[in-house]
């Protein structure tokens, strides 16, 4: 990873106050965009009807791919093939998704938020998963899924996950999640893939890690995903060389890169755990917010493999 030229500013941590037990708030100020009540909860028929894969982020990585599914580009891993592969199109719409591949959590404590089969809005086929979560802590809704994760671990590979979201709006300046996978090398606590300062980040929850740093020239290596677009999100963690590697629409986000050099501005708060080690234990999607805002976002064509899977 190519370390930044400019002397690195403070960056604000992902959750001022933030309970790293889980617990409910945030100090940081958010918008509260999104609001499921204006959509009309988890099971309303959505405005906008059935999304092609029309994707969209705000400043673009200068990474670039080529077609293959190793790089993100042409045609995906073929899906009955990997240990996870759900385009939600075999749950009935305004119910769960499938209870034998997913369970509906909502950890430590349940509020308003909720989540359902969507038949109105998709990336592909036309069904999705609809998640209305809203802006407190114990308001957070997931679906976790543990199988794929430990036939992955059993190969000894890396975990190479991929879903499309849709956010409803744009995220906002206050700590949020859409994706949480569980490290059972560090106490059981999560990382967690969300928002913050308006883009794409990760957040260790054991110690409140970010990445990228939350300071200017942060916040700079990331990306803000486009309201109202589809894009497709993948993710590498390789826990034995202590690597995590994210890609937006197939191209490479240098500020979501952990490698073993910290880089001012992106990783050096990952690396105040300098022997960082996951071991995953689970691979849950939702919402969970700590600093108020409120979203309705739709997931799909979510898998998990031992190799990268690709968006084509």
């Amino acid at each position: 990873m190519l370390r930044l030229l400019l002397a690195a500013l403070v960056g604000a941590p992902a959750c001022v106050g933030d309970d790293t037990g889980g617990s409910a708030t945030d100090a940081d100020a958010s918008s509260a965009s999104g609001d499921p009540s204006t959509d009309g909860g988890a099971t309303a028929t959505a405005s906008g009807g059935t999304s092609s894969g029309t994707s969209g982020v705000g400043p673009a990585s200068d990474a670039s791919s080529s077609g293959d599914a190793s790089t993100g580009g042409g045609d995906a891993l073929e899906c009955g093939s990997l240990p996870l592969c759900d385009d939600f199109e075999g749950a009935a719409a305004g119910g769960p998704p499938d209870p034998g591949r997913w369970s509906v959590v909502s950890p430590n404590c349940s509020g308003a938020g909720a989540l359902a089969i969507d038949d109105a809005v998709a990336h592909s086929g036309g069904r999705s998963l609809r998640v209305d979560g809203a802006g407190g802590y114990c308001d957070h809704v997931f679906i976790a899924n543990e199988a794929a994760i430990a036939a992955i671990n059993g190969t000894g590979a890396a975990v190479y996950g991929r879903l499309f979201v849709r956010f409803a709006a744009p995220l906002g300046q206050g700590h949020v999640t859409f994706m949480t996978l569980r490290d059972d090398a560090d106490g059981g606590r999560d990382l967690r893939m969300g928002g913050q300062s308006e883009i794409l980040m990760w957040n260790r929850e054991s110690d409140d890690a970010t990445l990228p740093v939350l300071s200017p020239a942060g916040i700079a290596q990331s990306l803000a995903p486009a309201a109202g677009a589809w894009v497709c999100v993948e993710f590498m963690i390789d826990g034995d060389a202590g690597e995590l590697i994210t890609w937006v629409d197939g191209a490479e986000v240098p500020g979501l890169h952990v490698d073993a050099d910290p880089t001012p501005d992106v990783d050096q708060q990952w690396h105040q755990k300098p022997m960082w080690r996951p071991s995953l234990g689970d691979f849950k999607v939702g919402w969970e917010s700590y600093a108020g805002q409120s979203m309705t976002l739709w997931i799909d064509d979510v898998a998990l493999a031992g190799a990268r899977i690709g968006c084509g």
